[in-house]
């Protein structure tokens, strides 16, 4: 990219890697032969945006064509912010230099909450109008899409077009009908009423929402008769034949992720509760080792990096991982290239497949329980035992280890003190286990105990589930502190204000573009790093635009109650998910996919682990 006017102030900022571009295997073409120019802005730094797989999926798909040039865009950190605003220079596409208001379509991800300000700040940093309302002719689409995209309502009065949705194929089918309404020279509102027809493709200004008197929604509808009432989420059939990059760019610095990430499969039949991802990215499809083997072959002669990452939501529920393994470690062994299985169930980790894991070397070693009693495990359907729990720590410390990180969570519905109670005791119980035997000579045990605060997700069974209140919160951190009594055991919690506004935002609806509107206006962004948090500041936004936020994060809501995001289908019916919730107060747990189909809404939309899916 041509940096003259940035290259006087890159000297005085941090990392200026992130803002030059240039890197290795960055994808260049001649912008004055392709049809349609697209910048994928990802609203977080570019340390986190380059380790993103997602958007190498789209940018891949979307630049195979080649009348389309997709390139990058990251939120500038805020010494480079400052220094742009100050000098006049309006956020710039990596790949050109160009700015951002002179492309055709501008595509945001959204993978978390507090990412929205950041969305929204980039687009007045590009010098575009925030509102989609403020927009003519002359300024670029504004899409968006990820899994926040399952609730668009908060940031809907911002976005032209969501994509819902898996969107390899959906958003070049929204460029190619760009394209052919650019060379027609027809309007804005045009395109727009076209592109809502288009599966999967949910355009907020198509659509009417009133409020009744107690805040709640009275009525959401098209304003059309052409425009689908119910915009029914995009998903994959055959992973094997979906596009996948196996060259991109190689960052000039270290980035969250720095190795190979090889997607193995999509999807999840376990059915937690709260898990929002298990819901809305189902049904489960698998890549074939052959595949997957080939790819990662392909990434290694590209990129050179040691270490390949098994991408999925459950890495232990592959069906073929035992196969996958032998034929990677047929050539990564000789080279020293870590194998990393994230996502491990704790109780699948031993045996084989443990030795075959640490072949190269140790790497991390995390569970999660989730809850610490099996009352509370069985309420969120994590259906994993004390027993195998224990026996997955014990498989773990015959092998060799000696710190384990495990994962929980306070705040879940039904939760008493005894559950909080409960996580000491499990990690108490874990760490004599350790001892119960003679062990590595010389090493202590660490057993790291990382707490979150429960968010309740669009999607999910707990959907109508209330969130604890912040002091409530508070006061279940502080008493599983005190019930921690060895320094054997590490505990870590997240802010529970942070918490907050995030199940504010995840269960909100469209009044909330006000206040991200408003926090933008007095100077927030980057919400999602302690540095920039400030609850006090959200505070004062929700009282200047005249919103409760506890309307949305603590309050139950009534199962026949018109939920912000029912005009999206994700797959997943609602009657499952209320038979769900229900079963969660009853204690009852729900059996995994693979062992009983439980009529998810997906059994008629190509799931092969049901009857009304392929055999």
């Amino acid at each position: 990219m041509n940096t003259d006017r940035i290259k006087h102030i890159l000297a005085a900022v941090e990392k200026p890697g992130r803002y030059t571009g240039g890197e290795y295997g960055e994808l260049i073409k001649d912008k004055n032969a392709v049809d349609v120019r697209m910048a994928f802005c990802f609203p977080d730094t570019y340390e986190i945006g380059m380790s993103n797989l997602g958007v190498k999926i789209l940018r891949e798909c979307l630049n195979a064509k080649p009348w389309l040039w997709c390139e990058r865009c990251y939120a500038p950190w805020d010494d480079m912010e400052k220094a742009m605003r100050a000098e006049g220079i309006p956020l710039y596409a990596l790949e050109s230099g160009d700015d951002i208001k002179d492309f055709d379509i501008v595509a945001f991800t959204l993978q978390y909450e507090l990412c929205y300000t950041n969305t929204v700040n980039m687009l007045q940093l590009a010098g575009i109008p925030i509102y989609a309302a403020d927009r003519d002719d002359s300024h670029p689409l504004i899409i968006a899409g990820g899994a926040c995209a399952y609730n668009p309502e908060p940031m809907a009065d911002f976005i032209d077009v969501f994509s819902i949705g898996e969107g390899e194929y959906a958003l070049v089918e929204l460029a190619e009908l760009y394209r052919e309404y650019k060379k027609a020279g027809k309007s804005r509102k045009e395109f727009l009423r076209a592109a809502a027809k288009i599966k999967g493709m949910y355009v907020p200004s198509l659509y009417e929402v009133s409020y009744g008197e107690d805040g709640k929604i009275a009525s959401f509808a098209p304003k059309y008769e052409d425009v689908p009432a119910v915009v029914e989420k995009t998903f994959l059939t055959d992973l094997d034949e979906a596009p996948f990059p196996t060259f991109h760019e190689m960052p000039y610095i270290d980035t969250v992720h720095d190795r190979m990430v090889l997607e193995v499969f999509r999807g999840c039949i376990r059915g937690c509760r709260f898990c929002q991802a298990g819901m809305v990215c189902r049904p489960v499809r698998e890549k074939s080792p052959e595949v997957l083997d080939r790819q990662a072959k392909e990434l290694y002669k590209s990129t050179g990096y040691n270490e390949i990452s098994m991408c999925s939501l459950s890495i232990s529920d592959y069906s073929r991982l035992t196969e996958l393994l032998e034929k990677l470690l047929s050539w990564t062994e000789k080279d020293r290239i870590n194998l990393s299985l994230p996502s491990m169930r704790i109780d699948s980790f031993y045996g084989e497949l443990m030795e075959k894991a640490m072949n190269v070397r140790q790497s991390g070693l995390t569970f999660a329980p989730e809850a610490g009693t099996q009352r509370l495990r069985d309420v969120i359907n994590k259906n994993i035992s004390e027993d195998e729990i224990m026996a997955g720590c014990a498989a773990a410390f015959d092998r060799g280890r000696t710190a384990l990180k495990l994962y929980f969570m306070n705040g879940l519905p039904t939760e008493t003190d005894d559950d909080i109670r409960g996580i000491a005791t499990l990690a108490q119980r874990i760490v004599d286990l350790y001892y119960s035997k003679k062990r590595v000579k010389g090493k202590g045990v660490t057993v790291t105990v990382s707490v979150s605060c429960f968010v309740p997700k669009p999607f999910t069974p707990f959907q109508w589930m209330a969130q604890d209140r912040i002091d409530e919160l508070k006061r279940k951190q502080l008493l599983l502190k005190e019930c921690i009594t060895t320094r054997k055991i590490v505990y870590n919690y997240h802010d529970s204000q942070v918490s907050f506004l995030e199940a504010v935002f995840a269960r909100g609806d469209r009044r909330l573009s006000a206040a991200i509107a408003e926090a933008v206006r007095i100077g927030q962004r980057f919400d999602s790093w302690d540095e920039f948090f400030s609850f006090d500041n959200w505070m004062q936004v929700f009282d200047t635009v005249g919103i409760d936020p506890e309307f949305y994060a603590n309050r139950q809501f009534a199962f026949d109650e018109r939920l912000p995001w029912d005009h999206i289908d994700c797959g997943v019916s609602k009657e499952f998910l209320i038979r769900e919730a229900k079963n969660a107060i009853a204690e009852a747990t729900t059996p995994d996919c693979r062992t009983r189909c439980s009529a998810c809404g997906m059994q008629n939309k190509g799931c092969t682990l049901c009857k009304g899916g392929k055999e």
